[in-house]
């Protein structure tokens, strides 16, 4: 439905469905009516019939069924009629009332800070949640996030953090719900986990109590982002037993804790993560979203929760068109990625947002992990411009064909030391020794006894490097950028197109959130229109400045 092209027919064989009696504001059968009535979402309107033709009207009386004689002068045959649709009805109401926000919209975490603290503080004051990306953040920068936001937003307004697995660092994951406890983080998004860990355990069950009622309250909560049933089934299931006893051994919760933790999903509310930006499985939504309501049904049944399982939709919404499809398969909420990448309140740098704005849906690919590199474990990344994706996976090939760094072909090590290190592998390795000795020492201690994982660490340092370069717009290093990024991006360019969006300074999270928003509230009105007969050539609502939202919005 674009702001230049809106307007409905009817088939020839439609029979009225009632009658509509006016009040002051007469029918039109001009165009531009039909616009700004389908865009006025929190009012309901009706078409009807007057003299021969069909019109829009506002406001009024509608009876629906067959007209009684006792219809006032002036009735006209009703046609269609659409309700109010508004963005806040769109999602599980229930969810926006637990996290107290005003619309069923998140803002996803992503690593090293680009979901950043002005993208989450925007979002957040904007009515929305939104997750910092503390993953691959040294623990003092995420502690003065955390110090930010919560004097910049204040009791009133809800945010999170982002709690990533980090199987080839346990300790690091450990450290950072540790730091999560301490300064009293209520919410966390749990992203890449493959299984639940004894940190996820440790921060749920924090401060789990008994209510008057009989109930059972858990003040952490924990929303989790996958894209497997067999992982989703362990969230929405209670903590794993053992791991509560080795919480129980260790002393960190007590024996009434323990058996509380029974009763309680590790996650209320799972985001169905489809192709996305960085760690994904390529799952398309339309089968992946009810494959996990279904699993929901049947987990709130097996465990008789005393709170509600809610799945949320995440992974290629970029439009009003995916996300009004997520709403219409009942995701309680919708998270949004890559084109939060590309607003002006992200933390990636200039550069990276001008790529994302020439992104197309085929200029993503796949490229090797850096956190889960010996698991073969993949990301999806921008491949226009870059020459990471092919640079990457010609480094995990020689992983698995060699057993140490000296078994690297000279050709290759060249090549690498060459185009990819900018130095030699000694060199480097002094650099990841350096980095290691800071941040995990038993690393250096495993390369040491292991050659295999000495490989591994040297080629992760370039890996892990080179998201930072797409960051920092290193400009030595643009060949290198790995920019994590979805298919979504390149529909969003599309939308946007000729828009004022289209310009990347223009790019507000908030802004995009609300066009989102209204404009899948707008095809939700007109799927209800189509489904009773009216003809709509066009179902692609146009970007709306921040000034026209208000007069629909507000």
């Amino acid at each position: 439905m674009r702001v230049t092209a809106v307007h409905a027919h009817f088939l020839d064989n439609m029979k009225p469905t009632g009658r509509w009696i006016p009040s002051r504001e007469a029918p039109s059968t001009d165009e531009e009516a039909f616009r700004e009535a389908v865009l006025s979402v929190r009012e309901p309107f009706f078409i009807v019939e007057k003299d021969g033709a069909t019109a829009v009207a506002r406001g009024g009386t509608a009876v629906i069924g067959k007209a009684e004689e006792k219809d006032r002068d002036g009735a006209l045959p009703l046609l269609a009629h659409s309700p109010a649709c508004t963005p806040e009805s769109l999602g599980d109401q229930e969810f926006c009332r637990d996290h107290s926000i005003r619309y069923p919209y998140c803002g996803g975490s992503m690593a090293q800070g680009i979901s950043s603290v002005e993208l989450v503080e925007a979002l957040c004051g904007g009515g929305m949640l939104a997750f910092y990306g503390a993953a691959g953040m040294p623990l003092d920068r995420v502690a003065s996030a955390i110090d930010r936001l919560t004097k910049s937003l204040g009791p009133g307004r809800p945010f999170g953090f982002n709690l990533i697995h980090s199987p080839n660092e346990p300790r690091m994951e450990l450290s950072c719900a540790e730091l999560y406890l301490r300064r009293n983080i209520g919410l966390i998004e749990a992203s890449a986990f493959m299984e639940i860990t004894l940190p996820l355990v440790l921060y749920r069950l924090d401060g789990i109590h008994s209510l008057p009622s009989g109930g059972v309250k858990a003040p952490r909560r924990i929303m989790a982002k996958v894209s497997r049933v067999e992982v989703a089934s362990k969230f929405f299931a209670p903590p794993p037993a053992s791991l509560v006893a080795e919480l129980l051994g260790q002393g960190r919760i007590t024996e009434e804790q323990a058996r509380m933790a029974e009763r309680i999903p590790m996650a209320e509310d799972l985001t169905a993560e489809a192709d996305s930006g960085g760690h994904t499985d390529n799952r398309p939504a339309l089968s992946l979203v009810p494959t996990m309501m279904t699993l929901r049904d049947r987990m709130q049944k097996k465990y008789a929760y005393e709170t509600k399982l809610r799945v949320g939709a995440a992974g290629g919404i970029s439009t009003p068109a995916s996300a009004a499809a997520a709403f219409s398969m009942g995701a309680a909420y919708i998270m949004t990625g890559s084109v939060n990448q590309a607003c002006v309140e992200s933390g990636t740098s200039e550069a990276v947002r001008a790529i994302l704005a020439q992104t197309e849906q085929a200029d993503v690919t796949m490229a090797p992990a850096a956190d889960m590199f010996e698991m073969g474990v993949k990301v999806q990344v921008v491949k226009r411009g870059t020459m990471f994706p092919m640079r990457a996976a010609k480094l995990y090939s020689l992983f698995q064909s060699c057993e140490k760094l000296e078994d690297i072909p000279p050709g290759d090590r060249t090549m690498i030391e060459k185009n990819m290190l900018l130095g030699s592998f000694e060199d480097t390795w002094d650099l990841v020794c350096r980095y290691f000795t800071e941040r995990d020492p038993e690393q250096i201690e495993m390369a040491e006894r292991s050659p295999k994982h000495k490989m591994a660490l040297l080629f992760r340092f370039y890996l892990g490097q080179a998201s930072r370069w797409a960051i920092s717009a290193d400009p030595k290093r643009k060949f290198d950028y790995q920019i994590w990024c979805g298919p979504a991006m390149g529909s969003f360019n599309e939308w946007t197109k000729g828009t004022f969006l289209e310009d990347i300074s223009n790019r507000k999270a908030v802004t995009v959130a609300r066009n989102l928003l209204h404009g899948a509230a707008v095809i939700t009105r007109l799927h209800n229109l189509r489904y009773q007969g009216v003809i709509i050539p066009e179902l692609d609502p146009a970007p709306l400045t921040d000034s026209c939202l208000d007069n629909y919005l507000q």
